[in-house]
């Protein structure tokens, strides 16, 4: 008799959990705190359509509590006017209201995009999203599609470090079809876009040639590595210059920087060009830099960098570090830190250009527009360094750093540094006559008036003078290695005896 007393009480016992563990599933869970997840917050479909069509992709969404939930609204927020459609429970439409999920269990949403790729009217990147509201709160899923064609650059091998991280990369002629070969260089059609994931790598021995109205798409931490002995020439010219941006097209984005990684240049090539490109919105825009141990490439590096715009960088504009850069008609501007940094020597001439850093995002700069360097802990390096007509400026009261050291082993003029005719914002010593020579000197109560920096036109109002009335010959500033004729970023004539300093001449 109590054996069977025991049974009934577990039993029963038992079936008072199960009914309770019941009611409790059966119950809506209403906590704010409370929402689902997703098998992914974002949905891209980068699949190359050749003719009209369409791709479908899935997600899933997972209610891992132990109770069912309601999701007040699912909505397409483009609403019919989307190129996207979605299916929620086996029924197309673009809003959903009070869907349940039971605890512990997961509904799919289908997604469908039609898109023409070869119509050129179509914009490169469709975008839109999937907007939830669960207990009040609001969850979103992007979703993205390539609305034309275009050339994609994607990773088909990797390095892989002793960490155990991976450098994934591709090769400048690993897409057949996206470029032509001339001898020994692989010329990058101009057609249609180029989308970069991961490194495009041009390797020893390769030359990349990229020519004018060529648009460069490169996804988050993606680059250009001109690797050593490789070479880059960027070839664009006014109104059709070359355009290096992220790939991202979402309008917030627009001037968000950050989205990709950098121009990468190292040794070995004397040839290297970037002349009227737009580069913008990565982390470093160029860098160029000697790090190998071969003798053979030791004084060979170069970049010529002429007409060219490097624009809102989340570290630096331009980074070199012992290199030789020849640099005429640029606008470096607008990063977090340093718009140009120069570290451990190296030739460098710079004629004509606007160094104006007026960042003005979230995290306040403290970095000054133009940072130049000669030494390391362990040793002092050469430098040769001209800035001429040039335009150093930006908010904070000094924006030129000279950390530069001399150093008695070192050959007989090693170590030379000379501005003459700029414009800059400075608290430094200028006295030297042997090193500053003719110069103008601003402050915050002397500060130039542009057309709109917010903008990133850097154009002077004419009425200034303080940038104008500057003597000598574009010639004696060594700028005759651009050969004539004489004309600012715009393709406006310079007057070559009275010189307005900065990229753009004022009329």
């Amino acid at each position: 008799m109590k054996i069977l007393l025991k049974i009934a009480a577990c039993l029963l016992l038992i079936f008072f959990v199960s009914h309770f563990s019941s009611c409790k599933k059966d119950k809506l869970i209403k906590d704010a705190g409370a929402k689902v997840e997703f098998s992914q917050d974002s949905v891209l479909f980068d699949t190359v359509f050749t003719t009209i069509g369409s791709a479908t992709q899935n997600i899933r969404i997972r209610n891992k509590h132990s109770q069912k939930i309601n999701i007040s609204s699912i909505q397409l927020q483009g609403g019919s006017a989307s190129q996207f459609i979605i299916n929620v429970d086996g029924a197309k439409g673009t809003s959903f209201t009070d869907l349940e999920i039971a605890a512990n269990d997961s509904m799919y949403i289908f997604i469908q995009v039609n898109v023409n790729p070869t119509n050129i009217n179509s914009p490169l990147i469709i975008t839109d999203a999937i907007n939830f509201i669960v207990n009040g709160n609001e969850q979103k899923v992007i979703l993205e599609a390539w609305g034309q064609d275009a050339y994609y650059h994607r990773p088909d091998s990797a390095v892989k470090f002793k960490d155990g991280s991976y450098f994934p990369y591709s090769v400048a002629n690993a897409v057949p079809n996206s470029y032509n070969v001339v001898g020994s260089e692989f010329v990058w059609k101009n057609d249609k876009p180029h989308v970069i994931y991961g490194y495009l790598v041009v390797d020893e021995g390769q030359k990349l040639k990229i020519q004018e109205g060529t648009k460069v798409y490169l996804n988050y931490k993606a680059g250009i590595w001109v690797y050593a002995g490789g070479q880059i020439q960027v070839l664009g010219k006014r109104d059709k210059e070359v355009i290096f941006q992220g790939a991202r097209r979402e309008k917030e984005l627009g001037d968000e920087p950050g989205q990709w990684d950098r121009i990468w240049i190292n040794e070995g090539s004397d040839d290297n060009v970037i002349d009227y490109a737009i580069i913008k919105n990565a982390y470093i825009g160029v860098q160029c830099e000697y790090i190998g141990e071969d003798t053979t490439y030791r004084k060979k590096g170069q970049l010529s960098l002429t007409n060219t715009k490097i624009l809102n960088m989340s570290m630096w504009g331009l980074y070199c570090l012992y290199y030789k850069v020849f640099g005429f008609n640029n606008v470096i501007s607008n990063c977090q830190e340093h718009s140009v940094n120069i570290l451990l020597g190296g030739a460098y001439l710079f004629s004509q250009c606007t160094f104006a850093n007026y960042w003005n995002k979230d995290k306040p700069r403290d970095k000054v527009t133009l940072n130049i360097n000669n030494y390391s802990t362990s040793q002092v390096l050469p430098l040769n360094l001209h800035i001429a007509n040039c335009i150093i400026d930006g908010k904070l009261d000094n924006e030129l750093n000279l950390d530069i050291k001399t150093d008695n082993t070192l050959p007989a003029g090693a170590i030379s540094y000379t501005f003459s005719n700029n414009w800059f914002k400075t608290s430094i010593n200028t006295s030297n006559t042997s090193i500053f020579i003719n110069n103008r000197k601003g402050n915050k109560d002397s500060e130039l008036t542009y057309q709109n920096h917010f903008i990133y036109n850097f154009e002077t109002i004419a009425s200034e003078t303080k940038v104008t009335g500057f003597t000598g010959t574009l010639a004696e500033q060594n700028a005759k290695l651009i050969g004539p004729p004489y004309e600012d970023i715009r393709g406006r004539a310079r007057n070559t005896t009275s010189i307005t300093a900065g990229a753009y001449e004022t009329q």
